[in-house]
């Protein structure tokens, strides 16, 4: 057995400094708790640090789950405290993947879940999903929120509270158990600037001047219809027949379904739909899309599919470009719906309708400008 090295421990658990008298120089070693064998690690001290908490953290890790599967190999002790969090965790996703398959939920929806998933069985996959307490789960959700995450903590409490519903139905939990739902729920300040039609003004001076033609494209689409981008991006020339434009909301799962007349026209355009779509097919590009590639880029050939995230990043472009001042975090692509709900409820439009919800409310959210314009006193 090796002798212990005269060494100095520095408050990192198993983290030793040797001292060599001969060049004046301290080295650094690790104790590997489970063989005894000391592993050089240098002269930097910075490093050694580093390494050795990241060692402490990933063996204690690796014992941990030892001991949790010698403990739960006694039957008698399984049947008392029932499955884990991991286990449940991975039978939540299975539900998950099984009501993506039959449509009842969105492929945005499973991607969301499966990473407030990932956190809750990354931190208490080995505690029984019956032993999992309120406290737990809120020490968390804190977390993210003293990060500056507080959507993610949203997201977290909203998914582990279905996490205790399905558990509950299954029968892995009583009834009623649901320690996620006793959390208190996160608020967040809404900072995203609203768009004014001011502000629409200016950007779209840029926009018709930018080489990217089919953001200018989807920008007037989402003005006039109120889509979202990915609706707006899916757009085919052969969704259009006698007379009206027929879309399947794809946040819905193709279950809302909306037609829209080529004669609709946004009160601050001077085009309608129809207009709209004119320009779309005068590209001299060969497309099934209303919004589509005229140049190859990389992969890309002229007359693909737009991708979402390249009509929001050429957006952001050109709003940048055309120096306006924010209160709060710049507008988005998204912003248009906003923009869109806003003038058409002036002109006394249903925009409920408009936009496909089935809860005014959440219309009425759209309709908020967020103290963006001024309110004229006596009008």
């Amino acid at each position: 057995m090796a002798a212990r090295p005269r060494a100095h421990n520095l408050n990192i658990p198993n983290l030793y400094q040797k001292f060599d008298r001969r060049n004046g120089k301290a080295y650094y070693q690790y104790r590997d708790t489970r063989t005894g064998r000391f592993h050089g690690l240098g002269t930097d001290r910075t490093t050694a640090i580093k390494v050795a908490t990241e060692l402490n953290r990933l063996i204690a890790a690796q014992l941990v789950e030892q001991y949790h599967h010698i403990f739960n190999a006694n039957p008698a002790k399984k049947k008392r405290m029932g499955i884990s969090t991991g286990e449940w965790c991975e039978r939540y996703m299975e539900i998950q993947a099984e009501r993506l398959e039959t449509g009842e939920i969105v492929d945005a929806t499973f991607k969301t879940r499966r990473s407030g998933i990932k956190v809750l069985n990354d931190r208490c996959k080995h505690v029984a999903i019956r032993e999992l307490d309120t406290k737990t789960l809120a020490i968390i959700i804190d977390e993210y929120k003293r990060e500056g995450k507080t959507r993610m903590a949203q997201v977290l409490r909203s998914i582990w509270i279905d996490v205790f519903k399905e558990a509950q139905h299954a029968g892995e939990v009583e009834a009623g158990y649901n320690p996620a739902l006793a959390t208190k729920p996160p608020k967040t300040n809404v900072r995203r600037a609203r768009l004014t039609v001011s502000h629409w003004e200016q950007i779209d001076r840029v926009l018709k001047d930018s080489p990217h033609v089919y953001c200018y494209h989807a920008a007037l689409l989402a003005l006039t219809t109120g889509l979202r981008r990915e609706d707006i991006c899916n757009l085919k020339f052969s969704d259009i027949e006698d007379g009206l434009l027929y879309v399947a909301t794809s946040k819905s799962g193709q279950k809302t379904k909306l037609a829209f007349p080529l004669t609709l026209r946004n009160p601050i355009l001077d085009m309608t739909l129809a207009d709209i779509i004119g320009m779309c097919r005068k590209t001299d590009i060969v497309s099934r899309y209303l919004v589509h590639n005229i140049a190859r880029v990389h992969s890309t050939k002229p007359g693909d599919k737009v991708n979402v995230n390249t009509v929001t990043r050429r957006f952001a472009e050109a709003r940048d470009k055309a120096n306006l001042k924010w209160e709060g975090t710049p507008p988005t692509f998204h912003e248009l719906r906003s923009l869109a709900e806003r003038t058409y409820h002036e002109a006394g439009v249903d925009t409920q309708k408009l936009l496909g919800h089935k809860d005014r409310r959440t219309t009425d959210r759209y309709s908020d400008n967020r103290g963006s314009e001024y309110v004229v006193v006596g009008e």
